[in-house]
C-alpha cells in the first residue's frame, strides 16, 4: 500500500518528461505510486512512460485516446479509487518538476495539522532551478483568507496534497481549459483550514507551447464560466469577503481579456467580444453589492452598457433643463 498517488497527465512533452518524472522518483518521501497517463501523445512520451514502468515498480502507465487534461486527471483519479489503497493524491504537470522534499513536506503538513489538504508555494521558471535553501515550516490558513490572498495558488491543481475523499464526488470538466478553476476552490471550501508551506517546492515551467502561454484563442474564455461559478458559490454560501474580492478581480481580468483578443476574422472577434460583454453585464446586474450604481462606478457602467447609459445621460440632462425652467418660472 502506498500512502500517496502522484498523477501526471502527459501529452507532447517528450523534451521535458524525463526532468519531470526523475524529480518525482527522487523524492525523499518514497512511499508513493506514480501514475503516468499518456493522453494519446504523438511523440515518444508513451514509450518513455513504459520504460520508466519497466525500471521502477512504483510506476504505472495508462495509455488512452487523446481527451484533454481534464479527461486525463479524471482517469488518474478513477484509477486510484479502483486499483489503489493510497489515501492521498497529488498532481504534477508533465512539463514542470518538483523539489526533492515536496511530497515529504506536504505529507507531514497534513499529518501535523490534521487537515485534508496541504499546499506548497511555487515559482515560475524558464528552466532554471528555483529552489531555496532553508528549513520548511507549515502553518494553518483559513480557507477564505488563503483563497483571496493567494488566488492563483488556490486555483491550480498542482503543488498540493489532497485526501482521496476530496475527489469522492467531484471530477474535472472535460473539454474546457482553465478546468482547475472549476474544481480546486470547491475542494478547498469543503474545509475550514488548509496547511500551507510558504516555500517554492514546485517549479512551474513557463512553456511557450503550453495551453495558457500559447497564442490567444477564444477557449481562454472558458475562464469566464469558471469565475461565474466561483462568484455564485461564494455569494450563496456567504463568503462575503471572498465574494467581494473575487468579483472585482474578475472584472479586471475580463477587461484584460477584451484587450487581448487575437487576430481572428471579424465574425470570430465579434463573437468573443459579445461573450465578454455578456459576462460583464451579468457581473454588474447580479452583483450590485460589489458594483453599486454610484458616481465612482459610472465609468464601469458606461463601458458595459453604452447604449443604456446614453439614455441615462440624456434623461439626466433633460431633467436638469426642466428644473432650471421651473426655477426661472418661480423667480418670475
Amino acid at each position: 500500500m502506498s500512502q500517496i498517488s502522484v498523477i501526471v497527465p502527459i501529452y507532447n512533452v517528450e523534451k521535458y518528461l524525463h526532468r519531470c518524472v526523475d524529480s518525482i522518483l527522487a523524492q525523499t518521501f518514497t512511499d508513493f505510486e506514480l501514475i503516468l497517463i499518456d493522453d494519446g501523445s504523438p511523440d515518444r512520451c508513451g514509450a518513455i512512460c513504459d520504460e520508466y514502468a519497466s525500471q521502477d515498480s512504483r510506476v504505472y502507465v495508462i495509455h488512452q485516446k487523446n481527451g484533454g487534461v481534464s479527461a486525463v486527471r479524471n482517469a488518474g483519479i478513477d484509477w486510484v479509487f479502483a486499483n489503489s489503497d493510497s489515501q492521498w493524491i497529488s498532481f504534477v504537470d508533465s512539463d514542470d518538476w518538483v523539489h526533492p522534499q515536496m511530497l515529504e513536506q506536504l505529507y507531514w503538513a497534513v499529518q501535523e495539522h490534521d487537515v485534508k489538504v496541504s499546499i506548497c508555494g511555487y515559482r515560475e521558471t524558464a528552466g532554471d532551478e528555483p529552489w531555496e535553501d532553508g528549513e520548511y515550516a507549515s502553518k494553518l490558513w483559513p480557507v477564505e483568507q488563503y483563497y483571496v490572498d493567494c488566488n492563483i495558488n488556490a486555483t491550480v491543481p498542482w503543488g498540493k496534497l489532497y485526501h482521496c475523499e476530496c475527489f469522492r464526488k467531484i471530477r474535472y470538466p472535460v473539454g474546457k481549459i482553465h478546468e482547475d478553476e472549476y474544481v480546486t476552490y470547491r475542494i478547498l471550501f469543503e474545509y475550514d483550514q488548509v496547511a500551507v508551506i510558504d516555500a517554492p517546492l514546485y517549479a512551474y515551467f513557463v512553456n511557450p507551447q503550453g495551453i495558457t502561454k500559447s497564442e490567444w484563442t477564444v477557449k481562454r474564455l472558458d475562464a469566464l464560466g469558471a469565475r461565474r461559478q466561483q462568484i455564485c458559490f461564494l455569494k450563496e454560501n456567504r463568503y462575503l469577503f471572498a465574494y467581494d474580492a473575487i468579483a472585482r478581480v474578475s472584472f479586471a481580468q475580463t477587461y484584460q481579456y477584451s484587450q487581448e483578443i487575437g487576430a481572428y476574422t471579424k465574425l470570430e472577434k465579434w463573437k468573443a467580444q459579445m461573450k465578454i460583454r455578456s459576462y460583464l453585464k451579468w457581473l454588474l446586474r447580479k452583483n450590485r453589492e460589489v458594483f453599486p450604481f454610484v458616481e465612482k462606478n459610472i465609468w464601469i457602467y458606461e463601458m458595459v452598457f453604452p447604449f443604456e447609459m446614453w439614455f441615462y445621460w440624456y434623461g439626466k440632462a433633460m431633467l436638469k433643463r426642466l428644473m432650471r425652467r421651473d426655477d426661472k418660472h418661480a423667480a418670475d
